[in-house]
């Protein structure tokens, strides 16, 4: 747990570490306003409930869309093939970095999922996934395209397959 944590505090750039005061400082600042109205009771608890979302919903749901926009890709699959000689599967596609900035790193993962004419049950089908891979690309400058290639072996499933490639890029 502790080198989780350390490495997530490794991770972290000079944007993050802003994002995350300002969102401390509006906390600290809505609770001196709580204290400072807390004869109006409703007023106050109604100012103690918004710190209390600021903090967990600014440090989780806001940290997530702040890498989006900052860190902001794309991924586009240009082929997935399955080998018959072979029991592996072969994704092909392109990052392309939208961003204002360069990125020290992208962490690419591949997953492949069991595919059915059913929604609902290809929603639940994600929650396990056949066979996942990653892998790391480094120094991609603004406005770039970067191909990639996934060799997922082995891999023996017959059926129809699903194939998603997420990119956490820094």
């Amino acid at each position: 747990m502790k080198e989780k944590l350390l490495a997530f505090l490794h991770s972290l750039s000079v944007y993050d570490y802003i994002y995350f005061g300002a969102v401390f400082l509006i906390f600290i600042l809505l609770i001196l306003l709580t204290l400072l109205l807390r004869r109006r009771l409703t007023l106050a608890l109604f100012l103690l409930l918004l710190a209390i979302l600021d903090l967990a919903v600014g440090l989780t749901v806001g940290f997530g869309y702040f890498h989006n926009y900052l860190f902001k890709n794309s991924i586009t699959l240009t082929k997935v093939k399955k080998l018959h000689f072979v029991e592996a599967v072969v994704i092909e596609g392109k990052l392309k970095n939208e961003s204002k900035f360069d990125f020290k790193s992208c962490r690419l993962t591949a997953t492949i999922y069991k595919d059915t004419h059913n929604t609902y049950k290809n929603m639940l089908l994600k929650l396990k996934p056949l066979k996942s891979e990653s892998m790391e690309l480094k120094n991609i400058p603004k406005g770039a395209d970067v191909e990639f290639k996934f060799l997922i072996e082995p891999f023996r499933y017959k059926k129809d397959i699903n194939v998603s490639v997420a990119g956490v890029c820094k």
